[in-house]
């Protein structure tokens, strides 16, 4: 728990008035910060409480008063059984489990910080068996640390420990470090209160380590507090103040009231074991001063009463060593604390022996004696008990070695026995191994011809695809114009027809001819690309010098069906590319576009930039394509050749030579397209950098 201290000085002295005048104050204020927390749950509550649906056996509100209740423990013992029993009574109500292990729970502290720990013990395991059936294992963890406590003040050490190990399991199952610390600094104070030093600060080495990794100053504050109690008892009072000092400063930093009367009480107890019995008075009345305002822990209480009736005692003021020895005498009583009993009647034997108060003085030390037998005997028995259970843990862990030695000589003997079959196998397995080793180098030399036979079988595969393509393109798409070409020559060479008539037909034959001459540009392109004879060689280059010229190159044919073709470019765009691919791009894009566009159109021609690249599109107000076309339009396999609005023959050609050409230079090319309302094409290209860049 915890403590503050108060300066008692002489009153005539003006620097001590205005000292405790500082402490009156600051005491003032730590009881305003400790309420605060309590202040904001109850304004949360009435906030609650007053809205036009409110409903008071809502879990929101149920919650809400579970946490107000705990927090009037050490402050106000009877507004907390009285929201804990609301709390338990609409839980009942609607049968909330989780509400009502809470409320059992605070009911169950509030009995047991009241020193009623029969009545505590049933609420508190009642609440046990809830958390087990909802399997709420933070609330068993809980639960658990307060049972363990309550024995350990009955001072029943070995069912404390028992309750302590068994939450430490569930607290691992969870992983909740925060009661792994706590659970093992409960063992810790467990062998502190046997004066066993040694196994006390083994398990304050495990907590410390625990709070290194929760990184948690108040945590750590807190048991370095009950560090110093220990090494008090020990006479290393170096190391004792050391501790408290730092918390001291942790729970005066974080307003941590409680914890901080506790605190300076231990400090008063370590000068009170040296006689500095001025210092030690002095941390006695800073704890009393935060008791005096409204903080409420009985148990502590009786140590801080005694230890100021003693520090009078050496003080010589025996008047006030009474008082205060009855008073803590009074409280040791009311919650049934042994120990206290023993202390006080002590300290009252010896103020009454020197008073010469005889009879006085005999009837408690006979209570000192009385209570001292009876505690030594349970004492001895838990020591009987803590080392048994202790005997017990280390034979398991003996007869757990012993076992595992047993299981590792048999296993050892599997072992022995496994490698003289293996060494047998191994002599047997090398005659194998040798003659597979020459029949897997015959079958490794078949394999290799084999992969070499069907690597070649691929490649006059594709040869003889790539002929047949040639072929296609050179029967079908070439065949058929020069075929037209010569008919009519011939035609007009044997006087069929007179030069009137082969003047008309001058256009179809330029447009024959244009269409020949451009289907010889991609079919010479794309032969070049399946011979991987085409070099990539990027420079600076004008977009829009490529898009103008391509435009006029192919204004005739977009004229003769009316075509308006609109360049939307912004001003003069540069790209880092291959000038000669991406002029194939564009013109076999801007082609494809005429050639299915219905006469009267349109064809956008625009570029955006996308980060580091130029977004170009080709939009018509074409045909447009099925989504099966768009899929299989840019494959490597397809030989797509479609018919234009005019019947214009394509050889299937362009769109995967524009692929190739657009992914050599490092961009992307995709297809949008909406069948009857158009098409747009888009590739991107590198953007050219403001510095010179080298060719790759």
């Amino acid at each position: 728990m915890l403590s503050e201290k108060n300066l008692i000085l002489n009153s005539k002295n003006p620097l001590a008035l205005f000292v405790l005048c500082v402490i009156a104050l600051c005491s003032s204020i730590a009881v305003s910060a400790q309420t605060s927390k309590r202040d904001s749950l109850a304004y949360k509550l009435q906030r609650l409480e007053s809205t036009s649906r409110f409903n008071p056996k809502d879990t929101t509100h149920i919650n809400l008063l579970v946490r107000l209740a705990f927090s009037y423990r050490y402050l106000d013992a009877d507004s907390l059984y009285s929201v804990a029993k609301r709390a338990l009574d609409y839980s009942t109500e609607i049968d909330f489990t989780y509400g009502k292990i809470k409320g059992l729970d605070a009911l169950g502290i509030y009995y047991y910080d009241k020193g009623e720990r029969k009545k505590s013990m049933p609420l508190f395991k009642e609440a046990l068996e809830l958390a087990k059936e909802i399997d709420d294992i933070e609330s068993e963890v809980s639960i658990i640390n307060t049972l363990a406590q309550n024995y350990s003040f009955e001072g029943n050490y070995a069912e404390a420990l028992n309750w302590n190990l068994k939450g430490i399991d569930l607290a691992k199952k969870i992983e909740n470090q925060e009661m792994l610390s706590i659970l093992n600094e409960n063992i810790a104070g467990l062998y502190a209160e046997q004066k066993d030093f040694k196994n006390a600060l083994m398990f304050y080495d495990t907590v410390q380590r625990i709070n290194r990794g929760l990184g948690n100053e108040v945590i750590d504050a807190e048991t370095q507090s009950n560090m110093a109690s220990l090494y008090k008892d020990a006479k290393d009072f170096k190391n004792a103040m050391f501790n408290i000092n730092r918390s001291i400063n942790t729970f005066e930093k974080n307003k941590i009231y409680d914890w901080l009367a506790y605190a300076y009480e231990v400090k008063g107890d370590i000068y009170l074991d040296q006689e500095k019995f001025k210092w030690a008075l002095y941390w006695y009345d800073q704890s009393n001063m935060l008791f005096k305002h409204q903080i409420e822990d009985d148990r502590i209480k009786i140590q801080l009463m005694n230890g100021m009736a003693k520090v009078y005692f050496g003080l010589e003021k025996d008047s006030l060593s009474l008082e205060y020895a009855k008073k803590g005498l009074a409280l040791s009583k009311k919650i049934k604390s042994l120990q206290g009993q023993i202390d006080c009647s002590e300290t009252l034997y010896k103020v009454h022996k020197k008073n010469g108060d005889n009879p006085e003085a005999l009837a408690y030390l006979e209570t000192f004696k009385t209570l001292s037998d009876s505690l030594s005997k349970d004492k001895n028995k838990q020591s009987l008990s803590l080392l048994e259970t202790k005997l017990h843990y280390e034979q398991e862990k003996q007869e757990l070695i012993e076992s595992n030695e047993a299981a590792l000589a048999k296993q050892r003997n599997y072992i022995y026995f496994s490698i003289i079959i293996l060494l047998i196998l191994s002599i047997i397995t090398f005659v194998i191994r040798r003659s597979e080793n020459i029949q897997r180098k015959l079958n490794k030399e078949l394999k290799e011809k084999s992969q070499a036979i069907t690597q070649r079988e691929a490649q006059l595969h594709e040869i003889n695809k790539t002929n047949t393509k040639l072929f296609s393109i050179i029967g079908h798409d070439l065949r058929g114009p020069i075929g037209g070409l010569q008919g009519i020559l011939k035609m007009f060479t044997d006087g069929e027809i007179t030069t009137k008539e082969l003047v008309s037909f001058i256009p179809k034959l330029k447009t024959d001819v244009e269409n020949i001459s451009f289907t010889l540009n991609n079919l010479l392109s794309w032969g070049i690309n399946q011979l991987n004879g085409v070099v990539t060689k990027p420079k600076r280059v004008s977009l829009s010098q490529l898009v103008v010229n391509n435009i006029q190159l192919l204004s005739e044919i977009a004229k003769s069906k009316s075509i308006k073709i609109i360049n939307q470019l912004p001003e003069n765009p540069r790209i880092w590319a291959d000038n000669n691919q991406i002029d194939i791009v564009i013109r076999n894009l801007l082609s494809n576009a005429i050639k299915f566009t219905p006469d009267n159109g349109l064809i956008t021609i625009d570029a955006k930039e996308k980060d580091n690249m130029w977004q170009i599109s080709v939009r018509d107000t074409g045909i447009g394509m099925a989504p099966e076309m768009q899929k299989s339009i840019f494959k490597d396999s397809s030989n797509v050749t479609t018919y234009g609005t005019n019947n214009e023959k394509g050889t299937g050609l362009g769109l995967s030579l524009c692929k190739e050409m657009v992914h050599k230079n490092k961009g992307k090319i995709w297809v949008e397209s909406v069948p009857r309302k158009g098409t747009t094409f888009f590739f991107t290209v590198p953007k050219a950098q403001s510095r010179y860049q080298k060719a790759s």
